[in-house]
C-alpha cells in the first residue's frame, strides 16, 4: 500500500492550494500590464494541484479537478482561436486585440484577455496530465513489487 505524504504535507496542501490559486489567478489578470501572464498562472495552478497530487494521490487530485485535463487543453485551444474572431470580423488584421469596457464594474474586457486564458488552460492540462501519468506510473510499479 502506498502512503500520500505526511500529516504535514496534507495541512500545507489543504492551506497553500487555494492561496497558489488565487495567486495564478492574480498573474493571469495583471499579466498584459506587468509580469505575468497565461503561462505563468497556468504553472503556478498547476503547481498546486501538483501540492495536492504529491499529499493525497492521483485518485483525490482527479476528484478534485473535476474536469478531465485534456478536457482543459481542448477548452484552452478553442479560446485561443475564439480570440482571434473579433478582429477578423470586423475586418482587421488576424489577432488584432479587441477591448470592450464593462461599465458596471470597470472593467476591460479584452481579446489578449481571452487568449490569455486560453494559455492558461493549455498549460495547466499538459503539466497535469504529465504529472499524473508519472505518478500513476509510478504507483504501478510500486504495487507490483
Amino acid at each position: 500500500m502506498i502512503r500520500s505524504g505526511t500529516l504535514i504535507l496534507h495541512v500545507a496542501a489543504r492551506l497553500l492550494m487555494p492561496l497558489q490559486l488565487l495567486f495564478s489567478v492574480f498573474l493571469l489578470l495583471r499579466g498584459h500590464d506587468e509580469p505575468g501572464g497565461g503561462f505563468i498562472a497556468g504553472l503556478v495552478a498547476s503547481g498546486a494541484f501538483a501540492l495536492y497530487l504529491f499529499a493525497f494521490g492521483p485518485r483525490a487530485t482527479r476528484q478534485m479537478l473535476r474536469v478531465a485535463p485534456q478536457d482543459l487543453i481542448g477548452l484552452g485551444l478553442c479560446l485561443g482561436v475564439i480570440s482571434a474572431l473579433p478582429a477578423w470580423w470586423q475586418g482587421q488584421p488576424f489577432l488584432t486585440a479587441q477591448w470592450w469596457t464593462i461599465p458596471w464594474i470597470d472593467f476591460k474586457f479584452s481579446t489578449p484577455l481571452i487568449f490569455d486564458i486560453g494559455v492558461y488552460l493549455v498549460v495547466q492540462g499538459s503539466v497535469l496530465i504529465a504529472v499524473l501519468a508519472l505518478m500513476e506510473g509510478d504507483s504501478e510499479e510500486v504495487s507490483h513489487d
